[in-house]
């Protein structure tokens, strides 16, 4: 069954990408491109980075900091005000509070080619290659605690997994190394921290208050750090934008505000110079003559809160749910050469896991979730991830050409894979 898509709902580890017929319309394809990988991520390597690489396993330690960010400033925001700042006011409030963040990465690849060794010939030459990508951070506390985007510090297109280190470089020219305390590449956040005190954390803003066409500003470091802290300023354009990016769905903030490769990790800031999201991603391409410029996208301030509290706290995102499965699509044309079911065949069961206690085992076949049919592995993972760990969920399968149906109580997802 090779033209399966595997997919493996046991962790957070990269999806592949689909490679799927699309309907030839600039708005559709313009979305193929955002959760196909040519979105912008924000990482402006110095090296060319090779592709067939083998993935890095490295996770964050678990003995993290047990402060919460519920007793920090950056949580704790001073009293709603209808004063508005300037764009000047604005930038000298929030500056301080901006960092770079350059992480080191190394990838290795297998090239196929002659090399000379134990006697000659044709083969595999592993070779590696150290690549640098650079973003954008926000301080957080006044000891050391910064935000920015996992993707800054985790690259999962090029399987180099977690940075081999990583600095951060103040807006007085002072660098620091970084330790990182927790990162959730599915929320696309990360906290590092430094050893300094003194600074200046930013002051969080309710991204639930946001208007549509509100003024906004950004500060980052587009293309790398001869250009830091540039400053933007735009309005949002969209609220509760529901984007899948590299089979990853988030509800993020849409802005014109001009966003480029370096301003990941970054602030967006409102009128009053609270930090309402942390710039993330854009669409970038173009489709016959229209081109795409100015759609930008922020993670709410609201959703970053909650998820910098668990990651200070347990070093991962607390609750998310799993089913411990690695899995396969059946597609229509899958289904008529074998004569099995459209839906999602199970390779794997882990053992221990929710799956295997529910009784799910390799070979079964998945055709409904709570009732409602699922036909592929992405739609079961939607429908798994509408619940949290401890959850209950009816699973209705096929096993020998016959249907049965079970009951699995969601385990939780403990940390990055």
């Amino acid at each position: 069954m090779n033209e399966y898509n595997k997919i493996n709902l046991d962790d957070n580890s990269p999806k592949p990408k689909k490679h799927t017929l699309r309907k030839a319309s600039a708005f559709l394809m313009a979305m193929v491109l955002v959760s196909g990988g040519s979105i912008a991520v924000y990482r402006e390597f110095t090296a060319n980075p090779v592709s067939a690489v083998e993935e890095s396993a490295e996770t964050p330690s678990d003995s993290k900091s047990s402060v919460s960010v519920k007793n920090m400033s950056f949580i704790n925001t001073t009293e709603d005000s209808d004063e508005e700042l300037s764009t000047v006011e604005i930038v000298q409030k929030v500056l301080p509070s901006v960092v770079g963040v350059e992480s080191q990465f190394t990838v290795t690849s297998n090239n196929n080619g002659y090399y000379y060794g134990f006697g000659n010939g044709f083969g595999n030459m592993p070779s590696t290659s150290t690549t640098v990508g650079t973003g954008t951070g926000v301080v957080i506390t006044e000891d050391g605690y910064i935000v920015t985007n996992a993707h800054v510090i985790y690259d999962s297109e090029y399987g180099a997994g977690l940075a081999d280190s990583i600095k951060v470089l103040m807006s007085d020219d002072n660098n620091y190394d970084a330790e990182v305390i927790g990162y959730d590449t599915d929320c696309d956040l990360a906290v590092l921290k430094i050893n300094a005190d003194g600074l200046t954390p930013a002051e969080l803003g309710d991204s639930d208050s946001l208007m549509l066409g509100e003024d906004v500003v950004a500060i980052g470091n587009p293309l790398g750090f001869d250009l830091m802290n540039t400053v933007t300023r735009g309005i949002v354009s969209g609220l509760n934008r529901n984007i899948t990016i590299n089979d990853k769905a988030m509800n993020l903030i849409q802005t014109d505000t001009a966003i480029n490769s370096g301003n990941s990790g970054g602030p967006l800031i409102n009128k009053k110079g609270q930090v309402i999201g942390i710039n993330s991603s854009k669409m970038s391409s173009s489709y016959g003559s229209a081109s795409i410029e100015g759609i930008g996208f922020a993670i709410p301030s609201n959703e970053t809160a909650r998820i910098i509290d668990d990651l200070m706290s347990y070093g991962y995102v607390t609750g998310k749910p799993q089913l411990g499965i690695s899995c396969q699509d059946v597609t229509e044309t899958v289904s008529q050469m074998y004569n099995m079911p459209v839906g999602i065949y199970i390779t794997e069961v882990s053992e221990g896991s929710a799956s295997e206690k529910a009784g799910l085992k390799s070979g079964d076949i998945i055709t409904a979730v709570d009732g409602e049919k699922v036909e592929t592995a992405e739609e079961l993972s939607a429908k798994k991830n509408t619940h949290n760990a401890g959850d209950t969920i009816r699973i209705t399968y096929v096993r020998n050409g016959r249907e049965e149906t079970t009951d699995i109580t969601l385990d939780e997802i403990k940390k990055e894979k």
